[in-house]
């Protein structure tokens, strides 16, 4: 019998539970409100349901191999435990590994979200379009996630908690962060942070023409995106100190990591082209290894592993759950 996997991405929002087979890709998948005001204990009884109900689906012509689970951290691996997690209130110290484990009789492979989007890039995306084995990954959503894959698996770091650089801090006086820190890249470019910093600026009358009429619909980010095509100059420079606040992030990860490939993905990733600009000037300014190993540069031309490449993701929204249904199949190849 053909393989297949499930695999589930644990959202503030949603959850999402899906089966998969490397050569049909998503055969089906599972949409549910996380119901936070009910307790871990009941997301944790909604998701072992729906991995049952796909179970139950699939078996008869599928062979299971396994069960992987993405979650926003930080993660304590490999016991899978959920430490200090803003968007998920209550959640501090649960368990989860083991509790799914007990409740669904089979051994659960839990990971970070983010560390999961960006092994789905890796080995469906820019990754595979690129034939690098390396790559970092930002993702820009409700916050900033970050993953890492060195030569070809996740790189977890010491107690599960590498990869997370949007709590890197990019302007210290800055406003203070969910993780109790100051100026973190989280709080200014990521999906929640534009929307702050718009009605900041129109509430303190430093941007006017984000001023909304009373009644008028809240700004959402894409709502912002939109605004800045239209010719909206206070939403474009929302946009373009979001990028400036990127590129100082990102600059500061090439220097560290000089791997071969970065990939911005999430939410905002839709206003790529309003913050493009400001990414990469910062990014040439403030990191001499993108300068030195930049597309055309003399290094990149000489060398076996080419430039540094810095790209918007090219799986969209489905990168987390892919690498959710991915990671079974690595880890039985591993074992």
């Amino acid at each position: 019998m053909e393989s297949y996997s499930i695999g589930v991405d644990l959202g503030g929002t949603n959850l999402r539970i899906a089966a998969y087979t490397r050569a049909n890709n998503l055969l089906d998948t599972i949409l549910l409100p996380t119901r936070l005001e009910a307790g871990r204990e009941a997301v944790a009884e909604d998701l072992s349901s729906a991995v049952e109900t796909l179970e139950r689906r699939f078996s008869s012509q599928y062979k299971l191999i396994g069960v992987g689970v993405g979650t926003p951290g930080p993660l304590e691996l490999p016991a899978g435990i959920l430490h200090h997690l803003p968007n998920l209130p209550g959640w501090d110290g649960f368990e989860l590994k083991a509790h799914l484990e007990a409740r669904l009789k089979r051994a659960v492979i839990v990971e970070s979200d983010a560390n999961l989007a960006a092994l789905a890039e890796y080995v469906l995306g820019r990754g595979k379009t690129l034939g690098v084995d390396s790559l970092c990954m930002l993702t820009l959503g409700t916050g900033v996630g970050n993953g890492i894959i060195l030569e070809g698996k996740i790189w977890d770091g010491a107690h599960g908690m590498a990869g997370e650089a949007g709590h890197a801090t990019i302007y210290p006086d800055g406003p203070a962060c969910t993780c109790d820190s100051n100026g973190c890249l989280e709080m200014y470019a990521s999906a929640t942070a534009v929307v702050r910093v718009a009605n900041e600026r129109a509430a303190s009358g430093e941007a006017p023409r984000l001023v909304q009429p009373e009644g008028a619909p809240k700004w959402t980010a894409r709502a912002l995106a939109h605004a800045a095509d239209a010719g909206n100059a206070d939403a474009a420079k929302v946009y373009t100190d979001a990028g400036r606040a990127l590129g100082i992030g990102l600059a500061a990860l090439v220097n560290t990591l000089n791997l071969p490939l970065y990939v911005v993905g999430g939410g905002l990733v839709q206003a790529w082209h309003l913050m493009q600009a400001t990414i990469f000037e910062e990014l040439i300014h403030r990191s001499y290894v993108y300068r030195l190993t930049a597309p055309g540069s003399k290094v990149a031309k000489g060398h076996p592993k080419g430039a540094t490449q810095l790209l918007p993701a090219e799986l969209g929204p489905d990168a987390g759950l892919l690498g959710a249904c991915i990671l079974p199949f690595l880890e039985l190849e591993r074992r």
